[in-house]
């Protein structure tokens, strides 16, 4: 179960590392490839319900992104 499904009392206990953010890639790459199966056999019904889930975890880890350091922004003694 995707991390993003935690409630949100629970969702800051979860601890966000490499491994969370690999699992959560590795689940989109699973669930991009069933949303072309299932396109490709016709079945809309499965697709929406797969693309929400895919949605849901890419807003999450936009968010992760967002709220990271970027690489060299982070102050410096020399910097101050």
């Amino acid at each position: 179960m995707s991390v993003v499904f935690v409630p949100e009392k629970l969702r800051s206990k979860v601890e966000v590392n490499q491994e969370t953010l690999q699992r959560l890639l590795e689940e989109n790459d699973q669930l991009i490839r069933c949303i072309v199966e299932y396109q490709n056999k016709g079945r809309a019904a499965e697709c929406v319900q797969h693309q929400h889930t895919l949605h849901r975890n890419l807003i999450y880890l936009a968010t992760i992104a967002e709220a990271s350091p970027s690489p060299g922004t982070e102050k410096t003694a020399d910097s101050v």
